[in-house]
């Protein structure tokens, strides 16, 4: 990940992973306007249209998995998928902090609130996708399923509305957050600030994108004779989590 030129910032999300959060999130408000047109009286009879809107909807819930897909081909993206994917303890120290509405909220690149969020919508999207596949496609499967799927669709549309629209709600309260995603870097000292436990040193891997085992010593780094060990701290990559916990503000 290239370094911004300015030293005040720090680099956090690269191209290709702001152009799949980007498309994703353009073909999720799609969905959710479609689905408002077609659920909602008064915009339904606003818009009219409703064959063009149904295809809309349903071609847009289609595609939205496809933006992710492409983008595993990104190292860095796969990198943050991983760290989205893991809870450390210091997340249940945030998630106890919010409870408790406590300004100590420990956090690595991602805090524990997206790692909820981020796991949540990717279940609730293959549930839609699911279900919206049984509803298109009549002769998938008998009409009793077609009426369970309908209603898990159609509540489940409902609550990821309510969510996106807090996920939302929330960006609109840290500018900072939304400038890191729109331009690839923050401020060190938001960094800092809201993301303690994050090591950006820890986001540049080997060229061969693996991580060395904590067992082994790089090839240049190999103790010598007399069982001293070269210059160096000889802490191997880690996994975007330090070695040491460090104190929030």
């Amino acid at each position: 990940m290239r370094p911004p030129a300015d030293a005040t910032r720090l680099a956090r999300f690269t191209r290709a992973e702001r152009w799949v959060h980007r498309c994703t999130s353009a073909l999720m408000l799609l969905c959710i306007a479609t689905a408002a047109c077609l659920y909602l009286p008064q915009l339904a009879v606003l818009v009219g249209r409703r064959r063009l809107v149904t295809t809309v909807h349903e071609w847009a819930g289609l595609l939205l998995p496809v933006p992710l897909l492409l983008g595993l081909a990104s190292r860095a993206l796969r990198r943050d998928l991983g760290r989205l994917n893991r809870f450390a303890p210091y997340d249940r120290e945030w998630l106890r902090a919010v409870l408790w509405r406590s300004y100590h909220r420990p956090a690595g690149k991602f805090n524990a609130g997206q790692k909820l969020y981020a796991g949540w919508i990717a279940g609730a999207v293959v549930v839609m996708l699911g279900t919206g596949l049984l509803m298109w496609f009549t002769g998938l499967a008998p009409l009793a399923w077609r009426t369970g799927a309908t209603f898990v669709h159609d509540w489940l549309a409902l609550a990821v509305g309510v969510v996106v629209l807090g996920h939302l709600w929330m960006a609109l309260q840290d500018p900072e957050a939304r400038r890191g995603m729109r331009t690839g870097s923050v401020d060190r000292r938001w960094a800092t600030r809201e993301h303690p436990r994050w090591e950006p040193a820890d986001d540049e891997l080997p060229a061969d994108g693996e991580q060395q085992a904590d067992d082994e010593l790089p090839a240049d780094e190999e103790p010598s004779a007399d069982g001293e060990q070269p210059p160096g701290d000889g802490r191997p990559a880690g996994d975007g989590q330090p070695s040491s916990p460090r104190s929030s503000r």
